[in-house]
């Protein structure tokens, strides 16, 4: 029995992988000077952050119930089963939408092998749980075992990030503005975390360098056998950074293989430029 997985573009899966496997993505809407974009169709990630740079405000919105609807459609009327791997609940409004798309697809097709799963996470950390996921499906493995090990990979997904300037949070409601005029002033850079699908301040540590040893540091003490791992790295508008963490982590670590892609629109309107990331498991699943 082959299984659809589908998700959407918070996840920020390289195009690579969502073409391999064959994954269907919804596109969440961000909005530059109230223009309307189908993040990573109409706009990409270099032209957000080159907007922002310059002073624009971005804004994002949920997936539409009417994209929702056709994709689901789509799979009911072939009778295919699938698995919908949706953007933090916490963060987003997708996953309700999705659950009454659900619903409402049913009505019409009750046979309709169809489950919807909120992922608790972002960014790629998300990406990994519907990536891990797909190379699972595409091995055969059964649907049950499918949806079992997505929630083994979300609860222990571990985002490790920062961001360059606390602005871009405060604008989005995620710090208040005297930490964001204080974190400028003395040059903070906060390390978070997503748990239970909600942004989480570590730490906060003074100056770039710092952040980036210390977030290095935390994923070697909360990773498990790191070397045996996918371990993913995305950067908004960093590449070199990125680079950077990415051999230091394969010198300590022996990681094999990683995931690299730019922070995609739909976070990176709310994290801003500059932010930083690492993503892999607390525990193998054996």
């Amino acid at each position: 029995m082959n299984v659809k997985i589908i998700t959407d573009s918070a996840c920020d899966l390289p195009d690579d992988i969502i073409s391999k496997f064959d994954i269907d993505v919804f596109p969440l809407m961000v909005y530059m000077n109230d223009k309307e974009y189908r993040d990573n169709v109409d706009v990409k990630p270099a032209e957000l952050f080159k907007y922002m740079r310059a002073g624009g405000v971005a804004k994002t919105a949920q997936a539409t119930y009417e994209s929702i609807h056709s994709m689901f459609k789509k799979y009911a009327t072939s009778n295919e089963p699938c698995i919908y791997i949706a953007f933090s609940s916490e963060l987003s409004g997708t996953f309700q939408t999705a659950k009454i798309v659900e619903q409402d697809i049913k009505e019409e097709y009750p046979d309709f092998d169809l489950t919807v799963i909120d992922s608790k996470a972002a960014s790629l950390g998300f990406g990994l749980i519907v990536y891990l996921t797909a190379l699972q499906a595409k091995k055969g493995v059964q649907k049950e075992e499918l949806i079992e090990k997505v929630y083994y990979y979300k609860e222990h997904m571990e985002h490790i990030f920062t961001v360059d300037d606390l602005e871009y949070l405060y604008r989005g409601g995620r710090v208040s503005k005297t930490a964001a005029v204080l974190g400028t002033v003395l040059n903070i850079k906060p390390i978070l975390d997503v748990e239970d699908g909600k942004l989480i301040p570590i730490e906060k540590v003074r100056g770039r360098k710092k952040s980036i040893s210390r977030m290095i540091e935390i994923t070697e003490k909360r990773g498990d056998r790191l070397g045996e791992q996918i371990v993913a790295i995305n950067h908004a508008d960093d590449i070199e950074t990125a680079l950077t963490i990415k051999d230091k982590l394969q010198e300590k670590f022996g990681i094999k293989e990683f995931v690299i892609r730019d922070v995609g629109c739909a976070i990176g309107a709310h994290s801003g430029p500059g932010t930083l990331s690492i993503f892999f498991l607390n525990k193998l699943d054996d």
